[in-house]
């Protein structure tokens, strides 16, 4: 593959890890930097160059992806004194895959346009699973033609690429997204619970409400009760998967967004509290499905 882009690869976690190792199966030459030295060493081994810090990384690049657990983390590494659009080659393309507020995605996309450089937001669905497989949705929210200019890194990553509308619309489609999630996720394990209270058996009451009205994704796919479904987080103590405090950041952020456009979320609201309540009582590092720990009547 001839005139391959120099691409730069900021943020390399639970998932920008196996997406910037993705990139390396096609065969894309990668420049990466995180604050973890063992997530470097994992990179270089496959055969990435790593970086002294995120401004060396971007050096002679045509393309920066960047990969980051929230929007403060975004502004920092873009914008202010230290921040890397100065140091960014004139008409690179950036493209931003960490899930932040709308309006920080704005933000630092119009700050990119004054320097000339081209920026999408491109939020991810899938988890690690998705990352790792290589079948990512990504959610973009820019130009038509930098979405065009980007295509083929996202189609290396994922299968599903959706374009939103522009600047920020990524961020704002899956910030909607993630809060049905949540509502769906309780909902489900609120179900289960009730079910199982009153002497139900959760195989049995699952198999039926997924082939009944109540069905969907998180019963069908992701079953929050242990032993119901295999290779799902519930069914190894709720390790892996999304976590309860990503999962509670988004449903924040989709709090942010009703309260800057007057619009009612009370379903979202009271999703966001139930999170909320269960991270303080430890559970955040665990899976979003253990929300089911909270709700179902103690033994």
């Amino acid at each position: 593959m001839s005139h391959q882009p120099k691409i730069a690869f900021i943020g390399l976690g639970n998932m920008g890890a196996p997406m910037a190792l993705n990139l390396l199966k096609a065969d894309y030459q990668l420049t990466v930097f995180d604050l973890s030295a063992s997530a470097l060493k994992t990179l270089t081994d496959a055969g990435a160059k790593a970086a002294s810090d995120a401004q060396a990384a971007v050096q002679s690049a045509n393309i920066v992806i960047s990969m980051l657990p929230a929007s403060r983390h975004v502004e920092s590494l873009y914008l202010g004194d230290t921040g890397i659009l100065p140091h960014i080659a004139d008409g690179a393309l950036i493209i931003d895959c960490s899930t932040i507020a709308p309006q920080s995605a704005q933000k630092v996309a119009q700050a990119a346009a004054a320097r000339g450089l081209a920026m999408i937001d491109a939020p991810v669905s899938g988890g690690t699973a998705g990352a790792a497989a290589g079948t990512l949705s990504f959610i973009v929210g820019g130009s038509a033609a930098n979405l065009e200019r980007a295509r083929p890194l996202l189609a290396a990553m994922g299968k599903n690429i959706f374009h939103a509308g522009d600047n920020g619309a990524g961020q704002t489609a899956k910030i909607c997204n993630n809060m049905l999630l949540g509502i769906l996720m309780a909902g489900t394990a609120e179900a289960l619970a009730l079910g199982v209270a009153n002497g139900l058996d959760p195989k049995v009451l699952s198999d039926i409400m997924s082939k009944s009205s109540g069905r969907n994704w998180a019963l069908e796919l992701y079953n929050p009760y242990p032993g119901v479904m295999d290779n799902v987080p519930a069914s190894r103590g709720y390790t892996g998967g999304f976590g309860t405090d990503l999962m509670l950041k988004d449903l924040g952020l989709a709090t942010g967004a009703a309260l800057g456009s007057n619009a009612s979320i009370p379903l979202g609201e009271a999703v966001r509290n139930l999170y909320a309540i269960h991270s303080k009582a430890g559970a955040g590092g665990l899976d979003f499905s253990s929300i089911l720990n909270l709700l179902k009547p103690a033994a």
